[in-house]
């Protein structure tokens, strides 16, 4: 039931419940929060505390499946007539930020301050992830359709979809959907790990700074991942809610690799199971979402979420991790950083728990893109150095801390 930023939903169903895809069993718990919808139908086999992979718990609706996939008679368009009624739609549907943070959509398209953009995230710039690409070139429409009910019914004049340039089938389709409607712009981004990141994504696009501690919006920008515009516009379309999602399968150990689209709540063990692993080769470690900045998991019998997006099969010897050694200072940490921090500087300000120097360091604008590990010479653990600096400044800022 926690599969977004903010309040877990609270279960509506309880065990011997029969339900069916689209079927409602979690209800937004608070103004930040999300619906959840059943992507199977069967029967409810249970409703019990789960234990997150961050270690948190939160309820979770077990469904043993009827293999049936019958949808939930209820499952009609939403009528849509005016700014409310599309917000509710929204919320009705559970959509979040689909690109990994998990934000509720409907609350993102309530900005406090006036937005003249709409921003779509195609980048799709993290290691061995294509899902999005997969959705731009089997989903055009819906990309289309959810964009025009967003321009429309919020009033936001204008839309650009930013598409890195080793994308180009989906730039080419894209700008062939989109080429009579005066208030929608693709744009081709430089082809860099980082761009998609929302900070460096809106500089790229327009030309803006988000400030310190702001908003996209404080920038006259709403973020939408391209998929989560697709989910929008099917849903406008069918009615269906938020119940799967096209999600990557590759790595060094991935037999088949290949996007498959997968029902919310589906194991990971059954997902690999699809594709197979390697012949003589040992699975190692199973990321989830991008090599880079996804976090190994601890279980395969985990569930995949809205915000799963790949998982990154690696073998023994990829998995490994090299013997980290003293730091060089090379700067290399810092050249490569894609926000302009100084790992290295950070790491000395952490290690004497000094706040206000971690905040004239910005560290609270590292995204754990996980570049500054990547390109480390000593193989140091730098990107979870500054995990850890950031969790401990943002925590003693919220207690009023300083040195």
């Amino acid at each position: 039931m926690s599969q977004h930023i903010g309040a877990p939903a609270k279960p509506v169903v309880k065990k011997g419940d029969a339900v069916c895809v689209g079927t409602l069993i979690g209800e937004a718990a608070g103004f930040v929060s999300a619906n959840i919808h059943s992507s199977v139908s069967g029967t409810v086999s249970a409703v019990e505390t789960f234990r997150l992979a961050n270690g948190k718990t939160c309820d979770a609706v077990v469904i043993a499946t009827d293999g049936k996939q019958t949808v939930d008679p209820a499952i009609q368009p939403p009528v849509v007539t005016d700014k409310a009624s599309f917000l509710a739609a929204v919320r009705a549907c559970g959509l979040v930020g689909l690109g990994g943070a998990g934000f509720p959509t409907d609350v993102k398209l309530q900005p406090k301050t006036p937005v003249d953009t709409l921003l779509i995230n195609a980048s799709e710039c993290e290691v061995w992830l294509t899902s999005d690409t997969q959705e731009m070139l089997c989903c055009s429409d819906d990309i289309v359709r959810g964009i025009q009910a967003v321009l429309q019914y919020t009033g936001i004049p204008k839309c650009i979809i930013g598409i890195e340039k080793n994308k180009p089938e989906c730039i080419d389709l894209l700008c062939a959907k989109t080429k009579d409607l005066s208030n929608v712009e693709v744009k081709p981004l430089p082809s860099v790990y980082g761009t998609g990141a929302e900070l460096i994504l809106i500089e790229k696009c327009l030309g803006r700074e988000v400030p310190h501690g702001g908003l996209p919006a404080d920038a006259g920008a709403i973020v939408m991942n391209v998929t989560s515009v697709s989910a929008l516009g099917k849903y406008l379309a069918t009615g269906m809610p938020v119940v799967e999602r096209t999600i990557t399968l590759d790595g060094d150990a991935c037999a088949q690799p290949k996007n498959l689209v997968v029902p919310v709540g589906t194991a990971y063990e059954d997902i690999i199971a699809a594709v197979g692993i390697k012949d003589g080769v040992t699975l190692g470690k199973v990321v989830a979402g991008g090599a880079m900045m996804g976090p190994a998991v601890e279980s395969l019998s985990y569930p995949t979420t809205k915000t799963t997006s790949g998982l990154i099969l690696l073998s023994e010897a990829a998995a490994k991790p090299a013997p980290a050694q003293a730091c060089i200072r090379c700067g290399r940490c810092i050249e490569y950083c894609p926000m302009g921090l100084a790992p290295v500087e950070v790491n000395a300000a952490y290690a004497t728990r000094d706040v206000e120097e971690l905040g004239k360091l910005h560290v609270d604008y590292c995204f754990n893109c996980g570049s500054c590990t990547f390109v480390c010479p000593a193989k140091r653990p730098c990107t979870q150095m500054m995990s850890l600096a950031k969790a401990y400044y943002l925590d003693q800022i919220k207690k009023g801390g300083n040195k």
